[in-house]
């Protein structure tokens, strides 16, 4: 039973990053590429090393984390106005994205290689929310809110709730709905 819910997640990730990717060929949504080629490559690693060390339906919803991100960025690139301009905080944070990715992959201890993981995949991530927070217009809610339930779907496949499990997915629902919060808080806080 678990695995259709974690095919269900995937299925409704796919069906929101295809609403987000028609909305950036578009030209409504701009992504930050320097986040969504980060939150591609993490849990890519994140599930080649899960399926190595013999991990089953959990490694599907990070999977699909890393595989719908990396169709986005293909996507950033069809459509010149779908392209964020990329800041000195854009580059600071995927350098260090990149860093905490190394000391991930070099690090032996398991629960050290995913705290820098998260690490990795959060610091992608602070420009994107950042600009949701500054420019709300500039993103939809569809691929974080199918993201957050691809997310939370790995919480029905964990077999023994050890933090190697739950942590990355706990980090991917919290990172999605302070993204889908700074699209959609209320008008009065946009304006503070």
């Amino acid at each position: 039973m678990i695995q259709y819910l974690v095919l269900l997640g995937a299925a409704v990730n796919i069906i929101g990053t295809s609403s987000y990717i028609r909305d950036t060929l578009r030209g409504l949504n701009q992504p930050n590429r320097v986040t969504w080629l980060m939150w591609s490559i993490a849990p890519m690693i994140a599930s080649a090393a899960g399926l190595s060390a013999g991990f089953s339906w959990v490694v599907l919803p990070i999977f699909m984390a890393g595989f719908c991100p990396f169709l986005v960025l293909l996507a950033s690139f069809v459509n010149k106005k779908s392209y964020w301009q990329l800041k000195k905080l854009d580059y600071i944070c995927g350098g260090l994205s990149a860093l905490a990715l190394v000391l991930w992959l070099v690090t032996k201890e398991p629960i050290v290689a995913i705290i820098f993981a998260v690490l990795s995949d959060a610091l992608a991530g602070l420009p994107t929310l950042k600009k949701s927070w500054q420019y709300p217009e500039s993103e939809s809610v569809s691929a974080y809110a199918a993201g957050l339930f691809n997310a939370l779907t790995s919480f029905a496949a964990v077999k023994t709730w050890a933090f190697t499990e739950i942590v990355f997915p706990s980090y991917l629902v919290l990172m999605c709905s302070s993204i889908i919060f700074a699209i959609k808080r209320p008008r009065k806080l946009k304006t503070a």
